[in-house]
């Protein structure tokens, strides 16, 4: 037997999708508690939300074979045609003009780099005046000597015998680098 849509109406659902509807008075009847789950809800996810906006460019590693390396040129980080490599001589992070690239000298929002450990390694930018930059070599990411540098050959994260360092060419866990809003 078939209803008629007055009918469906009259017992609570939707004709076509035979779902159950609220009216209007319902739908906007929050009580308080409702209303304070859905505020601490978005307030649990906002942060989740903010490291979404950040890009994975993959692995800085001297290892060709890594597929999350940027030194395999036939992998989607190493590629010169992958729009997420810091190879990509057009893309956002390998351009000599964008402010985001790593090959840009005035660059001031380059490439973050993390050591697997969660230590930040500073900035993969061709920048030598910002202080984050990995090319200052007066800078703490930057300098031979600092220990959080990937420049510095006796250190935990430049030496080519840590596993940590992207000059170690065995290496399949160096430092990742992320792009965006960092």
């Amino acid at each position: 037997m078939r209803l008629s849509s007055e009918q469906n109406l009259s017992q609570g659902f939707d004709y076509v999708t035979r779902v159950p509807y609220l009216n209007a008075e319902e739908a906007m009847s929050f009580t308080p508690r409702t209303l304070l789950l859905v505020l601490l809800g978005s307030l649990l996810f906002m942060p989740l939300l903010s490291y979404a906006e950040d890009d994975y460019l993959g692995e800085l590693n001297s290892n060709p074979y890594d597929a999350d390396s940027t030194s395999n040129p036939y992998g989607q980080y190493g590629s010169r045609y992958s729009p997420n490599s810091v190879n990509n001589p057009y893309g956002r992070y390998g351009s000599p003009y964008s402010n985001e690239s790593a090959t840009n000298p005035y660059a001031t929002n380059a490439p973050q780099i993390n050591a697997p450990d969660g230590t930040y390694l500073g900035k993969l930018s061709s920048n030598p005046y910002d202080p984050d930059s990995t090319s200052n070599p007066y800078g703490q990411y930057g300098s031979p000597y600092s220990a959080t540098s990937i420049n510095n050959p006796y250190g935990q994260y430049g030496s080519p015998y840590s596993q940590q360092s992207p000059n170690n060419p065995y290496s399949t866990s160096g430092p990742s680098i992320y792009g965006g809003d960092n």
